[in-house]
């Protein structure tokens, strides 16, 4: 019986998830993909987005909805310098943005929108817009 083998190129692995997804490291040196995790409920009326950001404060967070569509961007700023007396030894500075942008099943009601953002954890209620009545129109 003969088999066939595949002989993968870890090397070539690691390349190719450069390219496929943003990369960056954390300051404890592990890789890791900047990604926004979110969860959309529908409700009665409305729908629930719950949007994981954590380590980004909620001044570099934006919202934008345009009919259907939800976009989230947010932008994550972080450095860390390590010191040892006058000297230093280390310093990190990481800069990055993330966004998701979705369509729902409805149009939102923007101006009755709203947005709360707490441990990390971006929550919008997105009242769905009434519907406009069909209007038939009259041929002259």
């Amino acid at each position: 019986m003969n088999q066939l083998s595949t002989r993968r190129d870890p090397f070539a692995d690691l390349l190719r998830g450069f390219f496929v997804r943003p990369v960056d490291f954390d300051f404890n040196g592990t890789l890791q993909s900047p990604e926004m995790r979110v969860d959309v409920k529908e409700a009665d009326g409305h729908f629930e987005v719950l949007a994981e950001l954590p380590g980004i404060d909620k001044q570099d967070i934006h919202v934008n909805i345009d009919g259907q569509t939800v976009s989230i961007s947010a932008e994550r700023k972080q450095e860390k310098e390590e010191k040892d007396g006058e000297r230093v030894l280390r310093t990190e500075r990481y800069y990055g943005k993330v966004s998701r942008s979705f369509q729902l099943g409805h149009e939102i009601d923007e101006a009755n929108a709203k947005a709360k953002f707490t441990d990390g954890v971006l929550e919008l209620i997105l009242p769905k817009k009434a519907a406009s009545p069909t209007r038939r129109l009259t041929i002259e």
